[in-house]
């Protein structure tokens, strides 16, 4: 009698010694286990992805809605996404992965949460966009408030970008200074000040990044390196009385994962006092996520303003800035400074915010954070090493990054280091071996509370195939 392995098309015999039977059985198994695996890389395709995405290039363009979604910097396919849960996604073609990026940071608490689901559904039912005050703003208000340190009043936005494009606006408002000072590779939405090439290690007045910025909309946009404090203060020296504010990711997650040096932020929130300008701290992807106080909290640094994002909309557009009282009431209608959105505080953004920060504020979080996102990095790097690459990583609770050299990495300069073929390579690697990256060396990477123990050891044993085959 055979014990047969449908769909496999092998069988073992039992009409065999015990000795043998044994060892025929073990030469069954390894065959079964690579005919499988042959099974599954024969399996996984994009043909709906390609189909879909040639069709969408001719609607959009470059077929996205937006850049680092087109692979350009890692080539080959995008996928296109037909469904998430927890950990985990499924493109259109039916290929399962474990998913790193997280809507590229909200799904904290892991993708279409079962609670935050339920709560949206029971709002949806009093309709999806007052554009009118209503109750659930006053509610995630205040739970934003009590957690970040720089808080005192928040206005909710339905963007990162618009959080910065608001914030600035007030810097310059409050201070009746025009400049402003912002670090190469750090990346604040795509407004027209915002977009500036910084300087190769020497401070310079920006210039567009972009056909379509005018010279006129950056030319009041300095740059430095980040963690370079001497550059900063070189610009506060030449340019007296006239900037308005210092802003940055405290921990840079848009040219890749890269941490402020011990004293760079204290030296920061030191020179801005002593020169009458604000702090801000762009929070929209750190907030919530290094510590339910942000990177503030983290850190220990309090800066003036702050912008927020992503978790604080548990998945829906969101975003939000704030800082002290006596700054925000500038705002309109307290103050002169006009800002204003059709959508902003809209009530399934403020339920799904709500709810995921409930969830976050539970005992134990940031600790398990932590150990699957050290555990992870701690795997990368060895596999890496293991397998003769130059390799580097870090974290901190859910957000992490590594590049293709040996580091350390504390700017964009030394990020650009990275071999970005080689990482082009092992994405693609990781991507057909079910393991979703973000397409880019320079994009930090994000754990949740849905990812199991499992996941992070199927990710390192894939890592470690992928590893050898570059």
């Amino acid at each position: 009698m055979a014990a047969a392995i449908t769909g496999v098309g092998l069988s073992c015999p039992s009409k065999l010694s015990q000795s043998a039977a044994g060892r025929r059985q073990k030469r069954c198994a390894s065959v079964v286990r690579m005919t499988l695996l042959d099974e599954k890389k024969k399996t996984y395709t994009l043909t709906k992805s390609e189909e879909a995405f040639a069709a969408a290039k001719e609607l959009m363009p470059g077929g996205v809605n937006s850049p680092v979604r087109a692979f350009k910097s890692v080539g080959g396919q995008p996928i296109l996404v037909d469904s998430v849960k927890g950990s985990h996604m499924w493109d259109i073609d039916g290929n399962e992965y474990i998913d790193y990026v997280g809507s590229w940071g909200p799904a904290i608490i892991g993708h279409a949460d079962d609670e935050v689901l339920a709560a949206l559904s029971e709002t949806m039912k009093k309709g999806t966009s007052f554009g009118a005050p209503c109750l659930l703003e006053n509610v995630l208000a205040e739970m934003v408030i009590s957690a970040v340190p720089s808080i005192e009043m928040v206005r909710f936005v339905n963007s990162g970008t618009e959080a910065c494009m608001g914030v600035l606006r007030l810097a310059r408002a409050y201070t009746g200074r025009e400049k402003i000072i912002k670090f190469e590779g750090c990346y604040h939405g795509h407004a027209d000040a915002f977009l500036v090439k910084a300087g190769s290690g020497v401070a310079t007045l920006g210039l567009p990044d972009s056909p379509g910025v005018p010279k006129s909309a950056t030319s009041n946009t300095l740059t430095s390196p980040y963690n370079d404090i001497a550059t900063v203060e070189s610009l506060f020296e030449a340019n007296k009385g006239e900037i308005c504010a210092v802003i940055l990711e405290a921990v840079v997650g848009n040219a890749g994962f890269i941490t402020p040096k011990p004293e760079f932020l204290n030296a920061l929130r030191k020179i801005t006092k002593e020169h009458g300008a604000l702090l801000i701290f762009d929070e929209v992807m750190t907030g919530f996520r290094l510590s339910y106080g942000g990177a503030q909290e983290y850190f220990n640094i309090t800066p003036d303003l702050t912008t927020l994002g992503k978790i604080i909309g548990g998945g829906l557009p969101v975003g939000a800035y704030g800082g002290r009282r006596e700054i925000m009431e500038m705002v309109a209608p307290a103050g002169p400074m006009y800002q204003a959105g059709t959508l902003s505080g809209n009530p399934l953004a403020m339920t799904a915010g709500i709810h995921t920060l409930k969830r976050l504020q539970q005992p134990g979080t940031y600790e398990y954070l932590n150990k699957i996102t050290g555990e992870l990095i701690e795997g990368l790097v060895g596999a890496a090493k293991n397998a003769g690459h130059e390799f580097s990583g870090g974290y901190i609770n859910g957000m992490f990054g590594f590049f293709f050299t040996d580091g350390p990495v504390y700017n964009f300069e030394d990020a650009k280091k990275s071999d970005t073929a080689k990482f082009a390579r092992f994405y693609r690697g990781m991507l057909e071996e079910g393991v979703y990256l973000a397409p880019s060396q320079f994009e930090a990477g994000f754990t949740s509370l849905a990812h199991t123990d499992e996941d992070i050891r199927k990710t390192i044993a894939a890592a470690e195939r992928v590893f050898k085959t570059l």
